[in-house]
């Protein structure tokens, strides 16, 4: 039986831009625009008569701009909704994602086919990841300690935290709660270049972390956090002394679909220091970071991953319990506390307070 078509308004108020959008989304079979709305007062009052599945929503507007419809829309639990931006603008974009916005689609710079290309799959895969849900196929949160002792091989522990759609939010719920844990923590988010950067000045201070955009030659140190640059793979090996870790960072391939590749990150950690390394996959789509935490695993590190329950796209952390290799799978605000503990009993001293 064929799905019903995903919903969804435009919201811009820009009349050129409100048109771009429908045309690339009218050519999809799965998606239904119902209306379009030239700022966000209109816009929520279209959302209250049509029930759209789907909001996109422009952030600069007149009257009530982009961030207020978030507030307004978050408080009256309505439709997802995916923020299309300019590149010159990811602080706004970051923000927006705070106030509850799905995901968002970054707008190419200049007019070319190509760009608007691959502009037009990235909107029509995200709005196809928001399709409502018909029932969710719960995976039982389970935190098993006994069977979670294996990494502990090293001076200080490694946290290895892949995400995507929802990651944001996410991950940084994740690291707030690991306050005084003295680990590394490596962050892989698929973002495009320059959004990694200030979702690093973003993140920095929580938790008690000092965060920033990784660079070649970056040291692996307790207390850091490390965001794997867009655009770019972030790998770790073997420094020129005994037990340091450094990191190195590679150009994208055209046939990369991610990148950062969280698969090629946890595949490096595999290698150089699978047994001091928790892998934790959380929120996205598609399946990244499975094979890497599986090869990871079988080195002897560790490998979580988010429940069903909090994800906001449950893809990226299914593909990874399918191949077996997780042995803690919780709810978001449950995964920074479990690994608290866990990481106490191997590591007593990485544990402040």
């Amino acid at each position: 039986m064929p799905r019903a078509p995903v919903t969804v308004l435009v919201i811009d108020d820009s009349a050129s831009n409100r048109r771009a959008i429908v045309e690339m989304l009218e050519a999809e079979p799965g998606i239904t625009v119902l209306d379009r709305a030239v700022d966000g007062d209109e816009g929520l009052k279209k959302v209250e008569a049509l029930k759209p599945d789907v909001v996109t929503l422009d952030l600069e507007m007149p009257r009530l701009d982009g961030f207020g419809f978030l507030r307004l829309n978050k408080a009256r639990y309505g439709p997802k909704v995916l923020v299309i931006s300019s590149y010159a603008h990811p602080n706004d974009v970051l923000k927006a994602l705070e106030l509850g916005a799905f995901d968002f689609v970054a707008k190419p710079m200049g007019a070319s086919t190509t760009g608007l290309e691959a502009m037009r799959r990235e909107l029509v895969e995200k709005i196809e990841a928001a399709r409502p849900l018909q029932a969710k196929n719960t995976v039982t949160p389970r935190l098993d300690l006994e069977k979670a002792r294996r990494p502990s091989s090293g001076p200080f522990p490694v946290i290895a935290v892949g995400a995507s759609t929802g990651g944001p939010t996410a991950v940084q719920s994740l690291i707030a709660g690991l306050q005084g844990v003295k680990a590394c923590v490596l962050v892989c988010q698929h973002m495009p270049p320059k959004f990694t950067a200030a979702f690093a000045q973003r993140l920095d201070g929580t938790g008690g972390f000092s965060v920033a955009e990784a660079r070649v030659g970056d040291v692996l140190m307790p207390g850091k956090i490390f965001v794997a640059p867009g655009g770019m793979h972030l790998s770790v090996v073997n420094g020129s002394s005994a037990q340091t870790l450094v990191l190195m960072t590679q150009p994208a391939a055209a046939e990369d679909k991610y990148a950062p590749s969280i698969d090629r990150l946890f595949s490096s950690l595999a290698k150089e220091c699978p047994t001091r390394t928790w892998g934790v996959v959380l929120t996205g789509m598609g399946h990244d970071g499975s094979r890497g935490l599986e090869a990871l695993v079988h080195a002897g590190g560790e490998g979580w991953a988010e429940a069903e329950e909090s994800a906001v796209v449950f893809g990226m952390p299914r593909a990874a319990i399918a191949t077996g290799s997780v042995r803690v799978v919780l709810p978001i605000a449950q995964l920074a506390p479990a690994l608290r503990q866990t990481v106490g009993m191997l590591y007593p001293h990485s544990i402040a307070g």
